[in-house]
């Protein structure tokens, strides 16, 4: 095989520049020129390479990537069925419009999430529309589940993040930057307190009590289309649930004729151990949302639902003219496959061993600053602390980040006030590329606090 070739990338880091590099100043300078600023990135490095864990940049540094493009490359950057099966279908059919003339790719991913969601038997089956994106996966959901209620609100929790659309990011719990200026936000939306055991101290039945008191308060039951819930919070800093919290969501919802959404876009597809991260908390949800990952890189996203919920829609009253693209359906069947034929699932609980354990150490390292290591799976993270206090500490997250970026780790802060350090590896990142970096968030954290 060539040595050009992207699987020919050795899985470690490797700065041969600064960074970032001559090359990736003079592609910023150009894109500065044609790009608008709102289209910010984290690392202004231009990736031209990248297979499993690794990012290779157009100046030749190797860069691992603990973020997977904010959770897509789940099964790794180019994954070679991936790849494949894309490239196949490349050759046979890129578009027709499903709502127009169908294809048979579109239906067998319809087939794997039916197999696969929490809930789904012959006696009570699921359905699927596909669209392109984790916010039009949202949209779709609460227009569903309006659609069969006949009620307009929609329940969402603090600290979730849903989108960038009108709708979307007017459920999101942080305004800006998504939402600050863009004109009036969506109507009929309501926040209600979340489960988060770092600072609330609740166990979940309380938590959930307060949800519930909250909504039934300021929305009313008897108004409400759906809940729509992370089971664990992406964006508002990979929050997970005290126990018994999600059930009792659930439970309330189902007594009151409520749609329970599972927004598993960022959670799902096989990151925290199972495929679904909300069979992790024991619910049968009445919607699952799934994007990011199902596709290893390629634009898709489900919205799967009980049939009867799903069903209630006219003809033409679902689809778009991307989505379930017969490529990007091709990918996800190939991944899909991987999931059920290999030991991804135990991939990721390695992964939330190895990593959480060696993230728990850190913590008893600088306890004074760390609060908290939550996560399931290859789903981790860190919450900093000013000493002594529960204050966020904003400022020691963005100098770590920069200082490992140098050194080669892309890493991303989450949580309403960005003191979080979230980590969402490839399936495939080795226990010595997680030692690696770990050691390089350890010299970073040591050299901030001096």
């Amino acid at each position: 095989m060539s040595e050009d070739t992207p699987t020919a990338i050795t899985q470690e880091r490797r700065v041969v520049t600064e960074i970032p590099g001559p090359r990736s100043r003079e592609l910023h300078a150009r894109r500065q020129a044609v790009v608008p600023p709102g289209v910010h990135s984290v690392l202004p490095v231009y990736i031209e390479r990248a297979h499993d864990s690794v990012l290779v940049d157009v100046d030749g540094n190797q860069i691992v990537d603990v973020c997977g493009g904010i959770g897509v490359t789940t099964i790794g950057h180019t994954d070679d069925a991936v790849v494949a099966a894309a490239a196949e279908q490349l050759g046979k059919v890129t578009h027709t419009l499903f709502t127009m003339t169908p294809y048979e790719p579109y239906v067998r991913v319809a087939e794997f999430l039916a197999k696969h969601v929490p809930g789904s038997t012959a006696e009570q089956p699921y359905k699927t529309l596909l669209m392109n994106s984790g916010a039009e996966a949202v949209e779709n959901g609460v227009k569903i589940a309006r659609k069969h209620t006949g009620r307009p609100g929609v329940a969402v929790l603090e600290h979730a993040y849903h989108g960038r659309t009108m709708l979307t990011s007017s459920m999101n719990f942080k305004g800006a930057p998504y939402a600050a200026g863009y004109g009036p936000r969506a109507g009929d939306i309501y926040k209600a307190p979340n489960s988060y055991p770092a600072r609330d101290g609740l166990s979940g039945p309380d938590a959930a009590k307060r949800t519930i008191a909250y909504l039934e308060k300021v929305a009313g039951a008897e108004d409400l289309a759906c809940l729509v819930v992370e089971p664990i919070q992406g964006e508002g800093g990979f929050i997970v649930p005290a126990d018994g919290y999600l059930p009792a969501l659930a439970e309330w919802c189902r007594a009151n004729g409520i749609v329970f959404i599972a927004d598993e876009v960022q959670a799902g597809m096989a990151r925290t151990g199972t495929v679904f991260s909300i069979e992790q908390f024991g619910v049968v949800p009445d919607i699952v949302l799934s994007a990011k990952g199902i596709a290893g890189g390629l634009p898709l996203a489900g919205i799967t639902g009980r049939a009867e919920i799903m069903d209630k829609s006219q003809p033409g009253g679902l689809g778009g003219t991307f989505g379930g693209n017969p490529v990007s359906c091709a990918a996800a069947t190939a991944v899909f496959e991987q999931i059920e034929q290999t030991d991804l699932l135990a991939e990721a609980k390695r992964i939330g061993d190895t990593f959480g354990g060696a993230l728990r150490d850190l913590q008893s390292k600088y306890a004074d600053n760390i609060v908290d290591v939550r996560g399931i799976g290859a789903m981790q993270a860190v919450e900093f602390v000013k000493p002594g206090t529960l204050e966020h500490d904003t400022e020691i997250v963005a100098k770590v980040i920069d200082r490992a970026a140098q050194q080669g780790v892309l890493l991303l802060s989450a949580g309403i006030y960005s003191n979080v350090i979230r980590f969402l590896p490839s399936l495939k990142m080795s226990d010595e590329l997680i030692a690696d970096v770990v050691a390089v968030i350890d010299e970073a954290i040591g050299a901030e606090l001096g």
